[in-house]
């Protein structure tokens, strides 16, 4: 199940192994191993390109790359692992990158407005999750204190506007 935008969504992309066959027209997420190796047969595909980044992947190996890819699905080993929310902000705030940015693995509906203020806009849902439960905790929180991704304005920020 996919939450993008704040509503519920198909997903039209396929997540591919890294020795699937790739002579499909259809959107697909490679991991960037897959990318290193046949990133020549990739670029010539007449398709939707997305990259699935683990942790602990580099980031900066793909920031020349970054208006090839349609998709980032950022992936959340566990959920105590925050490196994917640091990534976020880095695409969008420091890269300007525009294009869908996706919380897969262990994510939680607890985190799912903090992944959104951080740049996050599509949740992959984790087996048996409740949409409309995920739905209701991406507006749980009215205020932030925080500048943030999302371009909403913090308190302090509202302060100065009074």
């Amino acid at each position: 199940m996919l939450i993008k935008n704040s509503a519920v969504a198909e997903d039209r992309w396929v997540a591919v192994d890294d020795d699937a066959d790739l002579s499909g027209e259809w959107p697909i997420i490679v991991s960037l191993a897959r990318w290193r190796k046949d990133r020549a047969q990739l670029e010539g595909r007449n398709a939707p390109l997305g990259i699935r980044l683990s942790s602990d992947d580099p980031l900066d190996e793909i920031v020349p790359d970054l208006d090839r890819f349609f998709l980032i699905a950022l992936d959340f080993p566990a959920f105590t692992d925050g490196r994917p929310y640091s990534t976020a902000r880095l695409l969008r705030e420091r890269h300007g990158y525009t294009g869908e940015l996706r919380a897969v693995g262990q994510v939680l509906r607890d985190q799912a407005q903090f992944l959104t203020r951080c740049g996050f806009d599509s949740f992959e849902l984790p087996e048996g999750s409740d949409a409309e439960d995920w739905l209701r905790g991406l507006d749980s929180i009215a205020v932030h204190y925080q500048p943030a991704s999302d371009g909403s304005a913090a308190i302090p920020e509202k302060r100065i506007q009074l």
